[in-house]
């Protein structure tokens, strides 16, 4: 978080100084001049019967997993939402679920890919070089995965399903796809 402030000067009714060549002062509604000393603003309240206003920067908020979003959810319901994180068993995710919890956080969009295998022996010679894995729901209960030639929804997988389908490595290529390919 940016220790960096702002301040401006606001009267009672609601209104901000505009500061016009060093010393001429005018009062407006919704906007007014924007100091980076408080002493600056704190001599121009006094003497214009006004009070200081700060304006700190909004802390940047913490990327989480899905699982640590649900803990920093689950401290929110908690009584004691510091001592439910503190009693977690990894004390390096400690801080970032506390600083997570005091400052916001967002979910970290889990990272897709697509992959490419070599044309198959049994493809036809008009099938390109390279062809793109795929989900198949199949018939009845066989599910699996195989090759297309297009690259579809069908055609992206997360980290764990390359894992589960043992898609790493050769002969297969990994290309990461965005959230506008999907």
């Amino acid at each position: 978080m940016s220790e960096e402030k702002l301040y401006m000067v606001k009267n009672n009714e609601g209104s901000y100084i505009t500061v016009t060549n060093g010393w001429l002062v005018h009062w407006h509604e919704n906007s007014g001049d924007l100091f980076s000393s408080y002493q600056e603003a704190s001599k121009w309240a006094t003497t214009l019967d006004g009070h200081v206003v700060t304006f700190v920067e909004e802390p940047k908020k913490v990327v989480l997993t899905e699982e640590q979003a649900e803990i920093v959810d689950d401290a929110h319901g908690a009584m004691w939402p510091a001592t439910y994180i503190s009693g977690l068993e990894d004390s390096g995710e400690q801080k970032l679920l506390i600083e997570a919890y005091v400052n916001g956080y967002t979910v970290e969009k889990e990272k897709k890919y697509r992959v490419l295998t070599p044309k198959s022996w049994w493809a036809s010679a008009n099938d390109p070089e390279y062809m793109h894995m795929g989900l198949h729901s199949g018939i009845g209960t066989y599910a699996g995965i195989g090759t297309d030639v297009g690259a579809d929804d069908d055609a992206v997988f997360t980290q764990k399903q390359l894992d589960l389908y043992d898609l790493n490595g050769a002969p297969f290529t990994k290309e990461e796809v965005t959230d506008d390919e999907v």
